[in-house]
């Protein structure tokens, strides 16, 4: 395979289903998601059958448990799609939407219309729950999307992306307007990234190193966050009840995700009462504790916290631990280590709370709530592409509105500049 080559004609042919798709209505759109849904519910045996492939692999070739975890489908997480996809489909039709609109003292009328971005480059590893759902967000915004998804799962991608052209052909929508790389070669990453003329933007969803890379190498705009950092912060009005369980809840519920929790923030008024319960509690689920001088002095198990720890996404069974001697400490420990995904406050205190969202500089902050629950379905938003930690264009997760950018019309009746 001629790897020039073969990008060129999968942008080339994505560009031109993305001038279709800015045409297509919402009920074209629609439709080809719950076909979409209806497909991967009626050949479940089918993905899961390729799945397993990969699976087989993965394990056989020493992957970590977190991460075959990430690549696993079953039944239960293909129903979690189709119920995704579901929702989805019943959102507005964001393209053609007015933001905003105001008649000039001349009687021009301007509005500011909502438009799809355009070719989206979409890179991500290991979830292939993500081949559809990036497809769908995408679809559902106007855009055509090029897929370029991980080797581990190249079975289950191949899978989803028959069902994803073949609900096309039946529904109407342009063909190529989601394409999946079929190739596992490292270089059309390079190639597309090559490519701004065609590729609107480039959004990579992974590991560190690979978002790093394609945030050197891209000629065009790229959404993004490098890595997960999250905190939480127990503070000295927290309820003991809700900090236990949303502590757990943001560290244990999935331990290789980017919203888990890695780092655990505690006011001394309550690091005797409250944290050595919840320290506990973690390594009855099997978490180690990485803790600083006064942590180890409560909580002997613990081990000695570096300071590359209080940075580290352990993406993993490990949680860094700090004690801190007020709010204000807390958000400064924070605000240094974060990598600006998600943190959350634990407190009865609403002074504190409204200090807590006002200060810290974070794509989401969280009251009395889970890390865990910054996502784009939880969140209302349907789906999502990613969580970007950037400020511009998107931050947060970035479900169909993110993926979309605005224009001026203009209407008139033959005003002229005096």
């Amino acid at each position: 395979m001629n790897i020039r080559e073969y990008c060129v004609g999968v942008a080339s042919r994505a560009v031109l289903a993305a001038g279709a798709m800015s045409c297509v209505g919402g009920v074209v759109k629609d439709a080809w998601l719950r076909e979409l849904a209806l497909l991967i519910d009626l050949r479940s045996d089918y993905l899961l059958a390729a799945n397993g492939k990969d699976v087989v692999l993965a394990e056989s070739g020493g992957m970590l448990s977190a991460d075959v975890d990430r690549l696993y489908l079953d039944r239960g997480r293909l129903r979690g799609i189709i119920d995704s996809l579901g929702e989805i489909a019943m959102f507005p039709d964001p393209v053609g939407g007015v933001i905003e609109s105001v008649v000039r003292p001349n009687g021009m009328e301007v509005q500011k219309v909502r438009v799809p971005l355009g070719v989206i480059f979409f890179i991500y590893e290991s979830r292939p729950n993500v081949t559809p759902d990036a497809a769908a967000i995408c679809v559902k915004s106007g855009n055509a999307v090029i897929l370029r998804g991980g080797k581990e799962a190249i079975n289950s991608n191949i899978a989803f992306a028959d069902l994803l052209v073949e609900a096309a052909q039946k529904t109407g929508l342009p063909s190529d307007a989601v394409q999946l790389v079929r190739t596992t070669d490292r270089d059309v990453v390079g190639e597309f990234l090559n490519m701004p003329d065609e590729i609107a933007v480039t959004i990579p969803r992974g590991g560190e190193g690979l978002i790093r890379r394609v945030a050197a190498e891209a000629k065009m705009p790229v959404i993004k966050h490098f890595a997960g950092n999250c905190h939480v912060y127990i503070d000295k009005a927290a309820d003991a009840e809700v900090a236990e369980a949303v502590t757990i809840n943001s560290k244990c519920q999935r331990l290789g995700v980017c919203n888990a929790a890695e780092s655990l923030v505690v006011h001394v008024d309550v690091s005797g009462t409250i944290l050595p319960k919840i320290l506990v509690a973690l390594v009855r689920n099997g978490v180690e504790i990485r803790g600083c001088e006064r942590t180890c002095k409560i909580f002997p198990d613990a081990l000695p916290a570096s300071d590359a720890d209080f940075k580290k996404e352990f993406h993993g069974a490990i949680i860094s631990v700090k004690i801190v001697d007020s709010l204000s400490d807390a958000i400064d420990h924070i605000n240094f280590y974060s990598d600006k995904h998600t943190e959350s406050i634990i407190t009865t205190d609403l002074a504190a709370a409204r200090e807590f969202v006002s200060r810290v500089d974070s794509s989401a902050v969280m009251v009395n709530v889970s890390t865990r629950l910054n996502d784009g379905g939880q969140l209302g938003l349907g789906a999502e592409i990613g969580i970007s930690t950037d400020k511009l264009h998107a931050r947060g997760p970035c479900g169909i509105k993110e993926l979309t950018t605005y224009k001026y019309a203009v209407y008139g009746n033959g005003q002229i500049r005096q």
